[in-house]
């Protein structure tokens, strides 16, 4: 199998996902859809741009302690099998790691509170895709330990997980409808609209990127029913990408100096994004 390079995957998938973009807003135009708004997109932009810096910073260092930890491997996945099979099996487990991160970043407020960002568009459009947290790359380093230490090659999981990323991007459209059995395998555009709507039976559901099989496996699965209301459950009416981006850090601070145990404070960092102190007292 020939060596496959994170430029390799940028320099077809940029193209196809940029390409996509536009014929989306193409579509948009002359359907009167509406999929983009400028300052939507303009946030947008500002939270990616932030990610972007962020990453560049701390890649070089995440992908550092990758390479460490792999020395303390439980086992080397590439001699345990062919080559084929390592990249396809890191496909899998960069998409299980995930499920537990995203379900984790929807349940556990301090994530929440990075990852929110993303879900902070009322659109749902390709470019939504790239509403990136400033914070994410370094709120999901400690669920992606495990990879290595368990044996797999971070050299290869880097390529792995960025084609997994571009894929995700695929599932922020309206553009394309149900998709019917690979709905149930899948993340696809149909399972991702539910993921990012707000409606009561849809809000913390199909958290995985590539297959859909972990909500299906952990109870976290909701089948696109009714019409998707997107952004979050209270709206922050704002799309600038700073007030975004520390919205929720501002309110924990606030709820921690108001806290009167440390109960209720690590129920405002550690609890789900509505904890209150009613919930430690029914508890």
């Amino acid at each position: 199998m020939p060596t496959i390079t994170t430029t390799d995957v940028y320099t077809v998938g940029i193209p196809i996902i940029l390409g996509l973009i536009c014929l989306e807003a193409v579509f948009s135009a002359f359907r009167n859809r509406q999929f983009y708004k400028l300052g939507d997109t303009g946030g947008t932009v500002g939270l990616l741009a932030g990610n972007v810096f962020v990453s560049l910073i701390t890649q070089g260092f995440v992908l550092s302690l990758y390479f460490f930890l792999y020395q303390f491997r439980v086992l080397t996945v590439n001699d345990v099998m062919p080559v084929w099979a390592a990249w396809l099996l890191t496909l899998v487990m960069i998409d299980f790691v995930f499920y537990w991160y995203h379900r984790s970043a929807h349940r556990i407020r301090f994530l929440w509170a990075i990852h929110m960002n993303h879900h902070s568009s009322v659109e749902m459009n390709f470019s939504v895709a790239f509403r990136q947290a400033w914070f994410g790359p370094i709120s999901k380093t400690p669920f992606y330990i495990i990879m290595p230490l368990v044996g797999f090659d971070p050299s290869i999981t880097v390529v792995v997980a960025l084609f997994s990323r571009l894929w995700g991007v695929l599932g922020h459209t309206q553009w394309i409808d149900k998709l019917g059995w690979l709905d149930g395998i899948f993340n696809t555009p149909s399972t991702h609209r539910v993921h990012h709507g707000t409606n009561p039976e849809y809000v913390d559901s199909n958290y995985g990127n590539f297959f859909i099989v972990w909500d299906r496996l952990f109870g976290t699965y909701s089948k696109e029913q009714a019409p998707v209301i997107f952004g979050l459950v209270k709206n922050l009416e704002t799309n600038n990408p700073v007030k975004i981006t520390f919205y929720t850090w501002s309110a924990i601070v606030s709820d921690v100096k108001g806290a009167q145990s440390f109960d209720e404070i690590l129920g405002y960092i550690f609890g789900p994004p509505d904890w209150s102190p009613k919930d430690a007292k029914n508890s």
